[in-house]
């Protein structure tokens, strides 16, 4: 009896223990009603641009209809992309494979490259990191005029002018800075001292850089990936003037020229562009952003 008695108090006592006070709650709840306005704020654009996706050609063009909600449910948004759109689903695929090998040549010409000006110690070393950052702040409206003659003479001997292969190579021209000047604080961060643990067991300099400092340096390469991609995925002026066929195109001009005809705007078919080209973005950052976050707070010793 008494050990029943016991165990009773025993477990109400935790309970006791688990129960979170009433001030905590409350602080947190006020934190969370805080962010109601920041939430509506940031993804108001989304929510627009979704429910005009599920509208009607009628009901978008009536200016007696509220453009917050809609009455129906239609798909004809979607479907015109996939019939009278007939490139969509090739613009898409150009614009995953454009992206994908230009931020995996990106990122490893950066990852070398930010290693060799965040730990040799060579002639000019500070006056390189500062050109490459430099470099990275050039806008693409004037790097784009020597590109062009870059593209031209390399076509004379492998054809690649109205193919995604001139966006892969002209991509790099600033994805590459990006990447090295974003990695190469990170990897000033990382104790030297592994590394010469690692020289003490025997590994070459290329050894302990593959061995030690990249699985610590995951959270920033991570990092330049995400960024990397995104800026690949949404870029729009390289694709514009070095891409002329409809074949070719990626999403971000090829909707733009084919839903834009003058004056005439397929508004619901390019909120429905907008929708379907920004999933596979969505889907990297699901992925990879929880990873992210917990190698950053993990630090470099972990």
């Amino acid at each position: 009896m008494n050990s029943s008695v016991s165990m009773t108090t025993g477990g109400g006592a935790a309970v006791a223990e688990n129960k979170v006070p009433l001030w905590r709650r409350r602080k947190a709840m006020a934190n969370y009603i805080a962010l109601l306005p920041y939430l509506a704020f940031a993804l108001f654009p989304f929510y627009i641009i979704f429910i005009t996706s599920l509208k009607s050609k009628q009901e978008i063009n009536n200016l007696g209809k509220s453009p917050f909600w809609t009455r129906g449910i239609e798909w004809e948004n979607f479907t015109f992309l996939w019939t009278d759109t007939v490139f969509f689903e090739h613009w898409m695929i150009n614009t995953f494979i454009v992206t994908t090998v230009s931020t995996i040549i990106s990122v490893s010409i950066g990852i070398l490259a930010a290693y060799a000006l965040a730990r040799l110690r060579f002639k000019g070393v500070e006056a390189f990191g500062v050109a490459v950052f430099i470099t990275y702040l050039v806008p693409q409206t004037l790097l784009f005029l020597p590109l062009v003659d870059v593209i031209n003479f390399i076509d004379d001997f492998i054809p690649i002018r109205d193919t995604y292969w001139s966006l892969i190579l002209t991509y790099p021209t600033f994805l590459i800075p990006f990447v090295t000047w974003l990695l190469m604080g990170y990897f000033r961060t990382i104790p030297f001292e592994v590394e010469e643990c690692a020289y003490l067991d025997g590994c070459t300099r290329l050894g302990a850089l593959f061995r030690v400092v990249l699985p610590m340096a995951i959270p920033g390469i991570i990092c330049a990936i995400l960024f990397s991609y995104t800026l690949s995925w949404n870029e729009f002026l390289y694709s514009l003037v070095f891409i002329q066929d409809e074949h070719a195109k990626t999403v971000s001009v090829g909707v733009f020229t084919e839903l834009i005809r003058g004056d005439i705007y397929f508004w619901g078919s390019l909120m429905a562009a907008c929708m379907l080209g920004t999933v596979p973005i969505v889907i990297l950052y699901g992925f990879l952003m929880d990873y992210y976050t917990s190698g950053l707070t993990q630090g470099a010793i972990k």
